[in-house]
């Protein structure tokens, strides 16, 4: 089920991917991190902020991916090898970010891991697996980014999900790390305002090669026939939403969960027939 990646060819999302366009002129120049910014909707959005002109630095666990970016249309990004569950590395990456531009002023923190098992089936390491990425990860890095904000303000913004918000089955430690999510979001953005805007988008169901890694093709058709919108997002359009909230068109934005999902939670994803 859940977020990060490219589009998932037979289920015919080709079509709604667009090339990444220049909206917001503010954004000329600005110096932002994205965590998980080597595959997924971290890609996009790392090709989004390219393309307004901003300086991106990508954070990510994977080696192999981060030597891609160049092949994968983000050349122009800075790579650092970060893992966001473990407090030292993170506290090195930021420091690698100090160095190179000396400070920054946007977080994009998307990196996240789901594991499809039943509630009695989650082991421990599972379980601490899960929240040790998906929120832990979260914090060590936005507080990094916030200390280094503080005194001249900024924009941390936060992958959460549909899953944060509403119960689904088989993904208990995943819901859980993102519900953390959604309220470590807001406590933070009472703390940090009006310095600091703080702002999460709850992505639906989003064509990634997490999600296909996870649903057979069968089981992807089943779920777009019950989302209003009859599809997946693909990750450049939960990518633009990030560029907005991160511009000066959303500077009265902060505290706010937004929902891109193509209607799911409108009236709950099992009501639909």
């Amino acid at each position: 089920r859940r977020t990060n990646s490219t589009g998932i060819a037979d289920e015919g999302f080709d079509a709604f991917v667009t090339t990444p366009v220049t909206r917001y002129p503010d954004m000329a120049g600005r110096r932002v991190v994205v965590t998980g910014g080597a595959s997924g909707i971290g890609l996009a959005t790392v090709r989004r902020f390219l393309a307004e002109g901003a300086r991106v630095a990508v954070f990510d666990a994977d080696t192999a991916a981060l030597a891609g970016l160049a092949s994968s249309g983000a050349g122009g990004a800075l790579p650092i090898h970060c893992n966001v569950s473990d407090h030292a590395s993170v506290e090195t990456a930021f420091g690698a970010v100090d160095a190179a531009w000396g400070g920054l002023d946007v977080l994009i923190a998307n990196a996240g891991i789901s594991i499809r098992r039943a509630f009695l089936d989650i082991t421990p390491d599972e379980w601490r697996r899960t929240q040790a990425v998906n929120l832990d990860g979260v914090f060590f890095t936005s507080q990094a980014a916030a200390r280094r904000m503080v005194s001249g303000g900024g924009v941390i913004l936060m992958t959460a999900s549909t899953n944060g918000v509403v119960g689904h089955p088989w993904y208990a430690g995943y819901n859980a790390s993102k519900a953390g999510v959604l309220l470590l979001m807001r406590s933070m953005a009472l703390e940090l305002a009006p310095t600091i805007r703080v702002n999460a988008i709850c992505p639906g169901y989003v064509a990634t090669p997490m999600q296909e890694a996870e649903y057979t093709p069968e089981m992807l058709a089943a779920t777009n026939r019950k989302i209003p919108l009859g599809r997946h997002a693909t990750p450049e359009e939960i990518a633009a939403m990030y560029a907005f909230l991160a511009s000066d068109e959303a500077r009265y934005l902060t505290g706010t969960a937004i929902a891109v999902d193509g209607g799911e939670l409108a009236g709950g994803l099992a009501s639909r027939e």
